[in-house]
């Protein structure tokens, strides 16, 4: 392992620690009674306190020193006295520990009374302190010079979603994030316990991946001996509760999704759904939009929430209209009652691509993605899909060849999908085999037959309504991130690529590319000024790490910098 000077400098100060016999990992409770939020709002003078956190900036003069400590609850104003903290001749603890062995970073523990700066400032005056965890790398902190510009702040989307932990130290406004998302599905439960459902668990390794059209992971279960899949949706599991019994019950689950990433997928995401009985997508329709109404006066005090410069109002009623009308008034098509030859030439007069293996819902969904979906800002339930894109749903009562569905958009992305959901067991097994037909011609997205699941249909479910909310969309969209990676934690990311080695040549060279990416050969060679033997050393380098390729066109010689 290579390490920065940085590094080793404070390696040796933690050498420096141990040898005044000074553990710089201590596992004994150090005993915090209070956050530096706690001492704002409770201040007063004399006060005697115990904090902990990590030691952020500092200013030393001489005997004294003003610092700022960093606690899960902010920032609050230290003050270092050698002559406090050292009252007897030996002033080690200040001299050499705080002075010279602590660093940026460290997490220290501070005994203290609070007292009032000349300026006004609340502050702790450190009594006595204990070095709780010595940190060996530097945090990536941004620099602001005398005039007030800030500089190296850690702000690279790749580093911080790798350095998740670095980014909540530096980056405050991050944090406050993942604070709302709790606040966010805290609300939801409060909002289903009071009706009286009841939250579940339900199997992530599924013998069979259904609830869905989706591309699941697949893994092997050795004692079994049989293959099983990471669930694509908890939706099949939740109804033989209502089968079994239960009124209402809800889940936040962790699904995974074989399938493409971008800013706004993952491949594994979080879902809340829920299932009532004795309803339809007509309740959950209202109840929905109420649900979303509480959770913004909730996080916002308001309705009314912005969005990645648009302003969102989660005021209900929202508007309602039918997917196929939605279709027509966007692109003149109308597609209800017709027939897959009939739909795929309206995908070619639209100029949208679709293969052999698409059926009828398959098709419909590429145009409403491609010609509506960005049309729909403010929330808008688009209800009453055609069958063959709901396998999972009840016919509409009223419409032939539709479904009691709908799916939540908002700012052009989907939110939410709910069903009156299909409790005939026999219209159920059809529904299935029509999606193995699917399967068969080569959708890799089509539905499993679940045999537990019709037989749990045969032994009676009632009327029933289901709904699945994104809740890392919804996150983004209650916090104003346009990224996905934004919401989660710790995102899925490619490996991480090591740190290469290169020669000054190579650093040459490849410091011109890295701005073009693609280059005339010729024209790099100029530009680096190398001579014949240093570029051509250079390149070998460049080319051996696997960061140029070299092709040859009519005209020239083109470099191109590999990702």
């Amino acid at each position: 392992m290579q390490l920065s000077e940085q590094e080793i400098v404070r390696r040796e100060k933690l050498k420096n620690l141990r040898a005044l016999s000074i553990d710089p990992y201590p596992a004994n409770l150090y005993p915090v009674n209070h956050t530096s939020k706690q001492i704002k709002q409770d201040f007063a003078e004399g006060k005697q306190v115990v904090i902990a956190g990590r030691l952020m900036s500092r200013r030393i003069q001489g005997k004294a020193s003003f610092a700022e400590l960093q606690d899960s609850e902010g920032r609050i104003q230290v003050y270092f006295n050698r002559d406090e903290i050292c009252p007897g001749d030996d002033k080690t603890l200040y001299n050499d520990i705080y002075k010279k062995l602590l660093d940026i970073g460290d997490f220290i523990g501070i005994e203290g009374e609070l007292f009032t700066t000349q300026v006004g400032e609340k502050t702790v005056m450190v009594k006595n302190f204990v070095v709780l965890s010595k940190s060996l790398k530097p945090l990536p902190l941004p620099k602001t010079d005398a005039e007030g510009n800030t500089f190296d702040e850690f702000n690279d989307p790749e580093m911080r979603y790798r350095q998740r932990y670095a980014d909540l130290v530096v980056n405050p406004k991050v944090k406050d994030t993942f604070v709302k998302r709790t606040q966010i599905t805290n609300t939801i439960r409060e909002f289903y316990n009071d009706m009286g459902f009841l939250e579940v668990e339900t199997p992530i390794l599924q013998p069979i991946p259904g609830g869905a059209a989706a591309r699941p992971f697949i893994t092997h279960h050795n004692a079994l001996n049989i293959p099983l899949y990471l669930r694509i949706a908890n939706e099949l599991y939740l109804k033989r509760l209502i089968v079994g019994g239960f009124d209402g019950v809800y889940e936040f689950a962790k699904d995974f999704r074989n399938e493409g990433m971008d800013r706004t997928h993952n491949p594994e995401f979080t879902v809340m759904e829920m299932y009532a009985a004795y309803k339809d997508y007509n309740w959950m329709m209202d109840t929905t939009e109420q649900l979303l109404e509480k959770i913004a006066m909730k996080l916002h005090g308001t309705t009314k929430v912005e969005f990645n410069g648009k302003t969102i109002d989660y005021k209900a009623p929202y508007k309602r209209i039918g997917i196929l009308d939605a279709i027509k008034e966007h692109t003149g098509f109308d597609l209800y009652m017709k027939s897959e030859d009939e739909i795929r030439k309206a995908c070619k007069a639209l100029d949208i691509e679709v293969d052999e293996t698409f059926g009828v819902g398959k098709m419909i969904d590429e145009i409403f993605g491609e010609t509506c979906e960005p049309h729909y800002i403010q929330p808008t339930f688009i209800i009453d899909y055609p069958t063959e894109m709901s396998p999972l749903t009840k016919k509409h009562r009223s419409k032939e060849g539709l479904t009691e569905r709908f799916e939540l958009m908002v700012n052009g992305k989907e939110l939410a999908n709910a069903y009156s959901e299909l409790n005939d067991p026999i219209e159920q097994r059809e529904r299935f085999e029509e999606q193995l037909k699917l399967s068969e011609k080569g959708d890799d997205e089509a539905m499993f037959i679940d045999h537990d699941f019709l037989r749990a249909l045969e032994y009676g479910m009632p009327p029933t309504s289901g709904i699945g909310i994104g809740i890392d969309r919804l996150t983004m969209f209650m916090t104003n991130n346009p990224s996905i990676q934004e919401v989660l934690f710790f995102p899925q990311m490619k490996p991480e690529k090591k740190a290469i080695e290169m020669s000054d040549n190579e650093k040459a060279i490849f410091e011109i590319l890295k701005s073009q990416k693609t280059m005339n050969l010729a024209d790099l060679k100029t530009q680096s000024g190398l001579s014949n033997k240093g570029w051509d050393k250079g390149m070998k380098g460049l080319a051996k790490h696997g960061l140029t390729k070299v092709t040859k066109t009519d005209d020239a010689l083109i470099v191109e910098l590999q990702d």
